[in-house]
């Protein structure tokens, strides 16, 4: 997952909430949000109204299609999603760097060749990683995944 989706994901997560926030309060007697004040759910979606306005069209689009997926998705699958978000945040630049350069290579492979890649990758040494990324560079991201 790329930096600019995480940053994506979770607000597009919180977005898909909110926007279902109404199918969940007909089945509980006062949902959390139901308890909230005006104010109070102004301030959680503002910043993502904010984003969303000043997005381009196309990450509009993104955003939305996250908002779909992250409904569709079940819990395990919704918690996993925050782990990988995690796990991301916490991975060194450089690692950061090799995973992009990989997730872009896999992108462009037919299923067979992304299989032997990911098997090759996980018998790589770091230092082979490091010399197959700088190898094999991501595209250079653009100044919104930054």
């Amino acid at each position: 997952m790329s930096a600019h989706s995480s940053r994506i994901l979770v607000p597009t997560a919180l977005l898909s909430l909110l926007l279902c926030g109404g199918a969940f309060a007909q089945s509980a007697p006062a949902s959390a949000w139901d308890q909230l004040t005006p104010a109070q759910r102004e301030q959680l979606i503002s910043p993502i109204r904010e984003r969303y306005n000043n997005a381009s069209a196309e990450d509009r689009s993104r955003m939305l299609e996250h908002a779909r997926r992250w409904q569709s998705m079940t819990p395990a699958e919704r918690a996993e999603a925050r782990e990988g978000m995690h796990s991301w945040k916490r991975l060194p630049p450089e690692q950061r760097e090799e995973a992009r350069a990989l997730y872009s290579k896999l992108r462009t492979l037919p299923e067979a060749e992304r299989e032997a890649l990911r098997d090759r990758w996980k018998q790589m040494t770091p230092e082979q990683r490091r010399r197959w990324a700088a190898e094999n560079p991501a595209p250079p991201r653009s100044p919104r995944e930054r």
